[in-house]
């Protein structure tokens, strides 16, 4: 095993911070609005965006073209700090709080299942580079 050339630690807050701002970033230029009513859109987005980018990093580490200091950057830091199951469940709870069931249901439903088909492309596409 290699070791690091960069401490992981560093990777992982620089990757972060990355994703972090990325995800503050489409919080303020995507429209929280789906067909004229309140729906976390930004949120969706970006745990679709990273579930792809973790992904293809798999798949390139599985192809051997990724080194772990990707992963760290990457798939540790970057979509850890883009993605937010938290951001999720609480937009989630607030749709059925004010009393969007089906808006709710929706929510969770976007998530799994394109998150899901947005790991699996980005894994394949990771795994044909």
């Amino acid at each position: 095993m290699r070791m690091l050339l960069i401490n992981p630690y560093v990777l992982v807050f620089f990757g972060g911070g990355a994703g972090s701002l990325l995800r503050y970033s489409a919080g303020r230029l995507i429209p929280a609005t789906l067909t004229g009513s309140p729906f976390p859109t930004a949120i969706l987005v970006v745990n679709i965006v990273a579930s792809f980018v973790l992904g293809a990093v798999a798949g390139l580490i599985m192809s051997r073209l990724a080194s772990e200091e990707t992963r760290l950057l990457i798939g540790v830091g970057f979509c850890g700090g883009l993605s937010t199951f938290s951001s999720f469940s609480y937009d989630t709870v607030i749709l059925m709080q004010n009393g969007r069931i089906g808006a709710a249901l929706l929510n969770i439903g976007l998530n799994v299942i394109l998150c899901l088909v947005a790991s699996i492309g980005g894994l394949w596409l990771g795994q044909k580079l």
